[in-house]
């Protein structure tokens, strides 16, 4: 697969939109693992 800007754009709106929603669930204060674990979860299944 080639990357391009756009496909960079895409794939980083994405991931900044889970992260944001993963703590807007989770709210302040949890470890840095836990967001990870969630992200992760979250990522996978969109």
């Amino acid at each position: 697969m080639r990357l391009t800007k756009k496909y960079d754009n895409e794939l980083s709106y994405k991931i900044v939109g889970v992260a944001i929603e993963v703590h807007k669930a989770l709210g302040p204060g949890l470890l840095e693992s836990v967001y990870e674990k969630c992200l992760l979860h979250e990522l996978k299944r969109s």
